[in-house]
């Protein structure tokens, strides 16, 4: 199975912040992008304030979230994110094009065994991995709001996802302390299989 060590997050929004929360917390070395500096610096503040906020609740002890803190690192392009990361998640708006998109540029820039995951809601994962050329590495992992509180994940088989990826993602969903259901994309007109 794939080893995760560095997982990168793809969009600082409030999905984004969210995963990259959870998997600093789960141990994985964490490099939140955005092209925005201030979605950066607001991703930063809301990510320590909802760390201190589980100290006080008793769901995190103190030393928990200090090291979690720790393993986060922020960049500005894509590029600086993905060449260093094992697990890439997209978390942009809902918009096929621009998901697509991103996934030509993580394809280019990230390392050939690196695994692509896209949070699309309602999109297909499949038609999104048509665009790279590791299709069997491209998988969704569908996460809910608020995600640094949320308990549940879905990840989405595409048709072209293998068990290495799936199984890799699974890991690390639970690692994220998530109840992982998995999903089997199901298309009514299926498209060919990827050729790049």
């Amino acid at each position: 199975m794939t080893e995760i060590r560095t997982v990168a997050v793809i969009g600082a929004g409030i999905t984004g912040r969210g995963i990259a929360h959870a998997a600093a917390l789960g141990g994985y070395r964490t490099i939140l992008e955005d092209m925005l500096p201030n979605a950066l610096r607001k991703a930063e503040t809301e990510i320590r304030a909802n760390l201190d906020q589980a100290v006080e609740l008793g769901k995190v002890n103190s030393a928990d979230a200090n090291a979690a803190f720790a393993r986060l690192e922020y960049a500005g392009s894509i590029d600086e994110a993905a060449r260093q990361a094992d697990l890439v998640i997209e978390a942009v708006p809902q918009e096929m094009e621009s998901k697509m998109e991103i996934f030509i540029m993580l394809d280019k820039f990230s390392r050939p065994g690196t695994i692509l995951a896209s949070n699309a809601s309602s999109l297909s994962i499949t038609e999104i991995a048509s665009v790279t050329y590791r299709a069997r590495k491209c998988v969704g992992m569908r996460f809910f709001n608020p995600v640094h509180e949320g308990s549940r994940i879905e990840i989405v088989r595409a048709l072209e996802t293998d068990d290495d990826t799936l199984a890799a993602v699974v890991e690390v969903a639970r690692r994220m302390a998530k109840e992982v259901v998995v999903i089997k994309e199901e298309l009514a007109s299926s498209p060919a299989p990827s050729t790049r």
